[in-house]
């Protein structure tokens, strides 16, 4: 039998993952910045667009946790 789905703890998962989603975009930025002498102009701009990829996961992340709440508010 199947376990039922427990969607409770989604918010607190979602907003997890902005966290994480944000220290890694953070850290990317923070290497970059302390190797850039030592990086070539390809490594620059692979960094530059998957923090851009990390923002626009963050941009839909926030707007599934706005459901998440609303959802869990409306079911209460």
């Amino acid at each position: 039998m199947p376990k039922p789905d427990d969607r409770s703890n989604n918010p607190e998962r979602i907003e997890n993952t902005i966290g994480h989603t944000m220290q890694n975009m953070n850290e990317a930025r923070d290497y970059a910045k302390a190797h850039a002498e030592e990086m070539s102009a390809e490594q620059k701009q692979e960094i530059k667009e998957k923090n851009q990829r990390r923002e626009e996961s963050i941009e839909g992340l926030r707007d599934e946790l706005k459901d998440e709440v609303n959802d869990q508010q409306h079911n209460q």
